[in-house]
Order: C-alpha cells, then sequence, then structure tokens
C-alpha cells in the first residue's frame, strides 16, 4: 500500500471520528484520490437514513467543481416517476441480485443498460463502476444497512485495475465514516422527533439521569381537539390517524415558528411551552401562536370539508408558573417532561374550556405577564373551582 493510499485511510477514519459533515467527507475523499492519481472525474453516493420526512442523503462530485455540493436529500421511492427511475438503476440492481460490483466500460462498448448511464456516455464519461459496501443487520438502523458508490472516469481507456483495486480498498473506510455521521444525524433526529427540539438537546447533551430537573418559570400550553371522542365513534376507522396527523400537523407547527416547545402529545392533546428570560415576550408568543392557529384551523377545516372528512376546532388553556423540567421515570423508562401544579392546573384550564364553550381561557397569572395591550383583549370569566387544585382561579376569555 502506498503512503498516499495509508494518508487518505487515516483521515478517512478521522473524519468519521470528528462527526464532519457527510458531503464535506465524500468531497474531500475523492479530491484526494486525484491528487494520488486515480482518475475518477464523478462520483455520487447514497446511503439511506431513518427520518419522517425522507428516505436518504446523496453525495455528488464532479472535477471540476470548486466548493462543496450542498448536502441533499431524497424522498420516497415507493411511487411514480421516481420508482421507476430506482427499478432501473444499478443501486437497485446491486441490492436486489446480491452483487457487490457492477461495471460498464463505456469505452468498449458496453450496454447502456441502467438509469443515467445513457447520460454519463453523453458527458464523455468511458468508464463506470458502481459498488455497495452492506451492513450486517446488527451494524443497521432501520433502512440505514448500507452505502452505495458509483465512481466514473474520462480516462480514454478508463480505469486500470490498480485504480479499482485502490478504490475497493477505500470503500469500507468510507463507508465506515459515512456511516458513523450518519447514525449521529439518525440519534439527533429522532431525539428531536420524539422529545422536541430543547429536551432533546439536553438528553444528547448528557442530561440522562433519573430526577436530573430543573425548576424553570415558564408560559405553559395545552391544547385538546373539540369533540374528538364523538368525531372517532362516527368516523371510519381508517380516517382516524390522518385526521390526527392533520391536526397535530397544524398546532406543532404553530407552536414551532413561535418559539413554542412541544414536550408532549397526549392523544389528541398537546403540551407545550414557551420559555424566556423575558415573561412578557414568552406570553405575547403564546396568544401569537393561539391567534395563528385559528387561521390555520380554518384553511384545513376547508380543505377537509372539501374533501368529505371530518373536521373539528381546537382548545387552548394558557397558564404560566413555575414547574420541575427534566427526567421522570424508572431506572430503565425516562420521560423528559414538566412536572407540579401548574401542569395540572393549565390542564383544567383547559377542561373548562368545554365546559363553558370557550376556544381559549388564560389564567390570571398569565395575564399578568402579558403587555397592556394585550390585556386589553383579556375579559375576566370570574372564578373558578378546579379539581385538585385548592383555591379557585379567575379565568380569563380570549379576544379573536
Amino acid at each position: 500500500m502506498q503512503e498516499g493510499e495509508i494518508e487518505i485511510l487515516h483521515w478517512l477514519a478521522g473524519a468519521g471520528l470528528r462527526g464532519e459533515e457527510p458531503n464535506e467527507i465524500f468531497w474531500s475523499f475523492c479530491e484526494r484520490c486525484n491528487n494520488i492519481g486515480i482518475p475518477v472525474a464523478y462520483a455520487v453516493g447514497l446511503m439511506d437514513t431513518l427520518h419522517p420526512e425522507f428516505e436518504g442523503h446523496a453525495f455528488e462530485w464532479k472535477s471540476e467543481d470548486t466548493k462543496v455540493r450542498p448536502l441533499r436529500t431524497y424522498a420516497s421511492t415507493e411511487a411514480g416517476q421516481t420508482r421507476a427511475n430506482w427499478e432501473n438503476s444499478v443501486f437497485n440492481y446491486l441490492m436486489t441480485s446480491g452483487e457487490t460490483e457492477v461495471r460498464r466500460e463505456i469505452w468498449k462498448g458496453a450496454p447502456l443498460d441502467f438509469y443515467r448511464l445513457p447520460q454519463l456516455s453523453e458527458e464523455g464519461y468511458t468508464d463506470v463502476v458502481a459498488r455497495i459496501e452492506r451492513f450486517t443487520k446488527k451494524g443497521s438502523i432501520g433502512a440505514m444497512d448500507s452505502v452505495y458508490i458509483i465512481w466514473a472516469t474520462r480516462e480514454p481507456e478508463g480505469f486500470s485495475e490498480d485504480h479499482l483495486h485502490v478504490l475497493r480498498r477505500f470503500l469500507p473506510t468510507l463507508a465506515l465514516a459515512l456511516k458513523s455521521v450518519g447514525s449521529i444525524r439518525i440519534v439527533k433526529t429522532l431525539a428531536r422527533v420524539y422529545l422536541g427540539q430543547d429536551a432533546a438537546t439536553r438528553v444528547i447533551d448528557g442530561q440522562v439521569a433519573r430526577g436530573q430537573a430543573e425548576m424553570i418559570d415558564a408560559v405553559i400550553w395545552l391544547s385538546d381537539l373539540k369533540n374528538f371522542t364523538a368525531i372517532t365513534d362516527a368516523a371510519r376507522p381508517e380516517q382516524i390517524l390522518p385526521l390526527l396527523n392533520d391536526y397535530a400537523s397544524v398546532v406543532i407547527s404553530a407552536l414551532h415558528r413561535n418559539g413554542g416547545n412541544v414536550l408532549k402529545l397526549i392523544g389528541d392533546g398537546v403540551l407545550a411551552t414557551f420559555k424566556g428570560p423575558d415573561a412578557t415576550a414568552a406570553a405575547s408568543r403564546a396568544l401569537k401562536t393561539e391567534r395563528e392557529l385559528r387561521r390555520d384551523f380554518e384553511y384545513l377545516n376547508q380543505r377537509r370539508a372539501a374533501r368529505g372528512e371530518p373536521c373539528t376546532g381546537v382548545y387552548v388553556g394558557l397558564h404560566k408558573g413555575q414547574m420541575f423540567y427534566g427526567n421522570v421515570g424508572s431506572r430503565n423508562r425516562l420521560d423528559f417532561t414538566v412536572v407540579g401544579p401548574a401542569v395540572n392546573e393549565v390542564s383544567r384550564i383547559c377542561t373548562i374550556c368545554k365546559t363553558t364553550d370557550n376556544d381559549a381561557l388564560v389564567s390570571a397569572d398569565f395575564v399578568d405577564a402579558c403587555d397592556p395591550a394585550a390585556r386589553e383583549k383579556l375579559a375576566s370569566l370570574g372564578q373558578f373551582s378546579l379539581r385538585g387544585v385548592s383555591e379557585p382561579m379567575e379565568l380569563f376569555t380570549v379576544e379573536h
């Protein structure tokens, strides 16, 4: 093995350990191959991932590139033209055939029988080699079970056997580096999706000890869909999950746009907080979220009604108070959440929305945090006895 090859292998291992961006690893790897005399002129790589919105990542490099190409994602290959392209791709052939490598020596008149090969031929590439580096079931995370690579050259007589020997030797370490950084991305994505942004950041940073929590003073939000039980009783079973997803998407999007931290989905309900050193700003963001939510629900209901699908509205309870924020649970099953009287109280406030037929109710503590202009749009409904709360609480309606 030549000194330059050893340096590339050491660099790849280090890049994976350092957690460098995968597209940067891919770009730099191809550049380094050129620097030691391997005539790669074009390369593309694919690696599936575990993500709720897309199927995987694509890396692409051309020898004329002067800077790193952005990391690309690709959507599901389950239907449409994307499916047809995938089924005709060399990558699909490698996956389904069990083979490890496919080579098409275009300069010798090899068949252009896979997706994109005719285009590569027109662009002057003379030799194309595709390989797959498979992971074991034990070493996979969901669909992230392999790395696919295409190398192409414009050399008149293609790649030499020595060139291919070196590239084949590089691939396992390249795949390991990409897998390493891909795995970290998956961990962060799943933590964010299932725990929320703030809790995910804290858990990934190491706050995983049971009982590890802090006292926070924040605005707390609880929303609940109207008449959800009656809707589920009347709707067809296959309509229930799409209904929940449609409405949850609107609620969560409105919260995220305004800096809300979604802590938990409780059936058809959403628990969230608005934090920050400025309580007035947090209260303003919560009210802005509530206003935007009404607008977004109106649009959503118009679309659903046009399709003949069940529609509903939302109750919102807003409160402000102190609560513990951190890990609660057993040694082997923890939940990163908020606990304390304020959490119980906002739940009772949301329940009063239903019994008084008000879309949104807020507590006196929340009103105290609002700016004067916002307070003018909040009207007192009087004192209410809340179950599990020792003192009556004054509640206010929100003017729309």
